[in-house]
């Protein structure tokens, strides 16, 4: 089918881009991309197609749009990068907005986004299966619904689930013995449920020590575990954010510079942390970043709550107890209830019928940044730089230009 033929059809259904073949049971024929997953690596994706007139499918799982966002994180969350860095394409954040938008500012955004680019998922649609069927020179995309199966057919299939599909849920000795709640961060919302308990904090990235900090602030008792080496750099340096004076500065220095001077001014600012428990890694904070895709946390005042005793820091857990943990240190400790920062994976291989693009082990592209974005076959990935909102916007661009481009199935 010519490219052309394509654009006349997408335009004649702008308002519904699947068209019908027969009754129930028969597949769906989508004239455009289909976009798996409408967070905003998803949006961003779409709306970038729009705006070339290229119309497209969205299917989420959830029955709204930023679902990880709405229904998964806690109430005092904010961006951790300044607003700048992680706006989506084509459209920028209000300029009423902080430098560090709330998650319900955030939010806002992302449905005025939706609004502007006219942008309306499936909701409440589950891809169960998605394969490319290379006699017909498509892709089979099978999902489950409330009340019944579909089956789509498409020409470009955009992976949109990004790299926080599904929570990671760590095995710990003696977890079915401990009498108190074990949740994931992903039900946390507020300490205010947790006012007077003892809570013990598994994971030291940027959502444990928040929900540290939370915990403190609504009259809890934390505790964090650390378990491996961590960055942890003030969120702010000389004035500007971290994250953007490291931009700027790796323009015009190598990277090793740049980890040293971030590293002398954090020591200046947050101390030695090796004191209060937290090892550094031998690699720089921006080093390590591309090396494994670790961010280093960005701290916001729970350093000053650890110095300050209110926050004691464990080493990693032998195993829990009935009412509380035994550490590889040999330290034993009571707790009311465990919260396991332990972060999220992606879903991709439990779906997605392809092995070459996707690797099974972690289901993250195979190629690293800047040329994990594009498959075989009208395959592509977005969202899975680890590079967070900033690393979404640049693959949406690039896909919808490629796809532009691809005139006809050649």
């Amino acid at each position: 089918m010519e490219y052309s033929r394509d654009r006349e059809l997408e335009g004649k259904q702008a308002h519904d881009p699947l068209e019908m073949k027969g009754s129930r049971g028969v597949p769906v024929s989508v004239h455009g991309p289909m976009i798996v997953g409408a967070g905003p690596s998803g949006l961003a994706s779409a709306a970038c197609l729009k705006v070339r007139g290229i119309s497209s499918v969205i299917l989420e799982r959830a029955n709204c749009i930023a679902s990880l966002w709405q229904l998964k994180t806690y109430d005092r969350l904010r961006l951790h990068l300044p607003k700048q860095f992680c706006e989506l394409p084509l459209m920028p954040f209000p300029e009423s907005f902080p430098t560090y938008p709330t998650k319900q500012q955030f939010l806002a955004y992302l449905e005025a986004y939706a609004k502007r680019f006219e942008l309306k998922p499936v909701f409440n649609e589950t891809v169960e299966c998605a394969e490319y069927d290379a006699k017909f020179g498509c892709w089979r995309v099978r999902t489950v619904g409330l009340k019944k199966k579909t089956e789509y057919l498409c020409r470009w299939l955009v992976v949109a689930t990004g790299e926080n599909a599904e929570e990671v849920i760590p095995k710990i000795d003696g977890m079915r013995d401990f009498k108190g709640p074990v949740i994931h961060t992903s039900l946390y919302r507020s300490g205010d449920a947790f006012q007077g308990k003892k809570v013990l904090v598994v994971g030291c990235g940027n959502s444990g020590m928040e929900v540290c900090l939370d915990l403190c602030n609504n009259g809890a008792n934390p505790s964090i575990v650390v378990r491996d080496t961590v960055h942890v750099l003030p969120r702010e340096m000389l004035g500007r954010s971290t994250f953007g004076l490291s931009m700027w500065l790796l323009k015009w220095f190598p990277i090793q510079m740049v980890d040293r001077f971030l590293l002398l001014v954090a020591w200046v600012m947050l101390g030695d942390t090796a004191q209060l428990g937290l090892d550094r890694p031998h690699l720089g904070p921006l080093q390590l970043k591309n090396v494994s895709g670790k961010t280093p946390v960005l701290d916001v005042g729970t350093l000053a709550k650890i110095r300050a005793g209110e926050i004691k820091v464990y080493p990693a857990i032998k195993r829990l107890t009935g009412h509380g943990a035994e550490f590889v240190d040999g330290r034993v400790s009571a707790f009311d209830a465990v919260i396991l920062a332990t972060g999220y994976k992606s879903n991709v291989p439990s779906w997605l019928k392809e092995r070459n693009f996707f690797s099974d082990k972690d289901g993250l592209p195979r190629k690293p940044f800047p040329n994990g974005w594009k498959g075989d076959w009208g395959l592509y990935a977005v969202g899975f730089t680890k590079l967070g909102l900033l690393g979404a916007s640049m693959d949406a661009k690039r896909i919808a230009q490629d796809i532009e481009r691809s005139g006809s199935p050649g």
